[in-house]
């Protein structure tokens, strides 16, 4: 009984001194010891330094894969059946308009034009002949020396006469252009495609594909536009936080396969109303010059719209922008040099900056320095105030996650191209 009393007492006393521990550690209105007036040890604030939240104006630009087309691609074919006996051009050249690229076996043409060459001259005659006939007989008919019947049937024999002539005339034509068609020419200035038929080759006419002729200056440049980002677009731009170009066509710059700026820039100059099923994306094209035949067809490059701005923008830099169990988050030192902690939304990066779309409003200090020396509520005392970042142009297709982990101080990744928050 005596040994269960003693350990009886030595619980008390055990808890009891707990209870002192704890009062010790609380200052007089119950929170943590240093919360709010300052860190233990009567040590000064920490330090930070913030930015002021300034709104202007943001160039925002879009980039998108795409492919370089031909601003015409021209199908070159045969126009009469032959063997084909010659290729005039050299393959993947530039070729003029007019230019023959092949020759299809001219004889059987050259025969029948002087076929018909000479049956028109056999018609030719016959008018000749109808017509002094007519002619004789009209001052014959005239005193009555020659019959009305004969008169007529003269000029009627005149009138046949000419009206084969002319018959002949158009058959003679259409074997003078058939000849002509026996010299398959390019129809416009461009590059030769690869030859579809050899020598040898019989060509039965248009239904056989000889080869092609593409224009590459200027130069197309199509690329698809997610429908669901085409909807935001349009619902920012309805709402006045996207501002579109006075004429309405974006600039458009492209990159090669190797990174480099193409020289040459152009305008947006059509987008489809029709959504493609199979992607999802809606075409768009813009035309670019190529006078130095840099850009071929079909080469995949990345398409950069320039010319939006979004009015009234709010950026941090991204090293503000933390990332908590509730979404991303900033620090924001109050009116009593106290930090807060605000709930924010971001939209696209803007170079090292992210734009906030939602949470912050003008006037408001943003702490970007020392975020991992303090807490909500925790007095701090403001550094000299860093300059904001210049925004360089948003790129809506450079969307990334959030500049660092909460906790760890981690570095963002850079963006990945076509990334989305």
């Amino acid at each position: 009984m005596t040994h269960f009393s003693h350990r009886f007492r030595s619980a008390r006393l055990f808890r009891v001194g707990l209870l002192v521990l704890a009062l010790a550690g609380c200052d007089r209105d119950g929170g943590p010891a240093g919360a709010a007036d300052g860190p233990p040890g009567g040590m000064p604030p920490p330090e930070v330094a913030v930015v002021t939240v300034e709104p202007k104006t943001l160039p925002v630009s879009f980039e998108y894969n795409g492919r370089t087309l031909g601003h015409r691609e021209i199908e070159v074919r045969g126009q009469v059946t032959g063997i084909l006996v010659k290729r005039n051009y050299k393959e993947g050249a530039p070729i003029r308009k007019g230019e023959s690229m092949f020759t299809i076996d001219p004889r059987p043409y050259q025969v029948a034009l002087a076929r018909l060459q000479a049956d028109l001259g056999t018609t030719q005659a016959r008018l000749a002949q109808a017509k002094r006939e007519a002619d004789r007989l009209k001052p014959v008919a005239a005193i009555q020396a020659a019959s009305r019947k004969e008169l007529d049937d003269a000029l009627s024999a005149e009138q046949i006469a000419t009206a084969e002539v002319k018959a002949a005339q158009a058959r003679v034509n259409e074997a003078r252009l058939n000849l002509e068609y026996t010299r398959v020419q390019a129809p416009i200035s461009g590059l030769a495609g690869r030859a579809l038929r050899s020598e040898g080759s019989l060509v039965s006419g248009p239904d056989v594909l000889l080869t092609t002729v593409t224009q590459v200056d200027p130069m197309y440049v199509l690329f698809g536009l997610p429908e669901p980002e085409q909807l935001r677009l349009r619902r920012e731009i309805e709402s006045g936080r996207l501002r579109m170009p006075a004429d309405g066509k974006l600039d458009v710059a492209i990159r090669l396969a190797d990174g480099q700026k193409y020289a040459h820039t152009g305008k947006l100059d059509f987008t489809d109303a029709r959504v493609d099923a199979a992607t999802a994306t809606v075409e768009a094209r813009a035309e670019l010059a190529n006078p130095d035949d840099v850009l071929k067809p079909g080469q995949f490059v990345r398409a950069v719209l320039s010319g939006a701005t979004r009015p009234d923008a709010i950026v941090v830099p991204q090293r503000a922008v933390l990332d908590g169990p509730q979404g991303k988050f900033v620090y924001v030192v109050n009116a009593e040099s106290k930090v807060e902690s605000r709930p924010v939304q971001v939209g696209e990066w803007a170079g090292d900056a992210w734009v906030i779309t939602e949470g912050l409003k003008a006037g408001e200090r943003v702490v970007v320095d020392g975020v991992m020396k303090i807490g909500p509520g925790a007095p701090v005392t403001v550094a000299a105030a860093n300059a904001t970042p210049d925004a360089k142009p948003a790129s809506a297709a450079a969307a990334a996650p959030a500049a660092r982990a909460a906790g760890n101080g981690e570095p963002p990744q850079p963006p990945q191209p076509g990334q989305k928050n």
